[in-house]
């Protein structure tokens, strides 16, 4: 069964090199960098001084965020029923501004620490643009947009994935954003590492000079005309499976 199993797999992904179809090869990126191991964990991570947790099982999730500061310990929950505040074990009443600001805060963080994974929910629309090189290795490029319903705050949102042509992994990607003042920006996957079977990567956030198309990105970033603007870094990384 477990020859079977890999023999699966390395067709799935010798498939996925020489298609141009969109979900193939999202499917083959998924798989290389977990798989079904996102959907039965347990994860923790730590990030700019605050500590987040994912737990998902059976389609059930629970979100979470742990900070302090001179009020108190802080600890943020989200899950599929909504979200919550605590502040010192007592929850806190919010409206439903800063409830849907704090949500998309920590759901935000999570969604690019757990990347690609997210990549295949109902709200996610992929397009297969084309094959192009960055410094001279193929990549396979994938529009992704989302519906307004269960695409979140920020559905207006585009983005590019560069996909590693052989190798099936996440190396580059690229987003506009609307938020108060509009913009793009470009990532660079670093320190890539498996733990627990799960691979997680940090990340050299970039902008240009001015906004650009997104496809326009590649060509500055080869130039090393983009400006480094911070470092996405998880660090204390734990992955149970479930």
């Amino acid at each position: 069964m477990k020859i079977l199993v890999q023999s699966l797999l390395v067709l799935t992904l010798t498939v996925s090199c020489r298609s141009s179809d969109p979900q193939i090869i999202i499917d083959s990126m998924i798989e290389k960098h977990g798989g079904d191991k996102y959907n039965r964990s347990h994860i923790e991570f730590d990030f700019r001084n605050r500590h987040y947790s994912t737990t998902r099982s059976d389609g059930i999730y629970t979100y979470s965020r742990t900070f302090s500061d001179s009020l108190g310990t802080y600890n943020d929950v989200l899950t599929n029923d909504g979200f919550t505040r605590f502040l010192n074990k007592q929850e806190v009443v919010l409206d439903e501004e800063w409830r849907r600001r704090y949500s998309a805060s920590v759901n935000s963080v999570i969604y690019f620490g757990l990347l690609p994974y997210g990549l295949n929910d109902p709200s996610v629309n992929k397009k297969y643009i084309r094959q192009e090189k960055i410094r001279n290795v193929v990549y396979q490029l994938i529009e992704v947009t989302f519906d307004q319903e269960g695409g979140g705050e920020d559905f207006e949102d585009v983005f590019y994935y560069w996909i590693h042509a052989q190798d099936h992994t996440l190396d580059f990607l690229a987003y506009t954003y609307e938020t108060e003042e509009a913009g793009v920006r470009f990532r660079e996957a670093i320190n890539r590492r498996n733990v627990n079977g799960i691979t997680f990567q940090d990340y050299i956030n970039y902008k240009p000079s001015e906004i650009v198309p997104l496809d326009s990105l590649v060509t500055i970033f080869e130039k090393d005309a983009l400006i480094e603007l911070s470092r996405i870094e998880l660090d204390n990384i734990q992955v149970n499976l479930l």
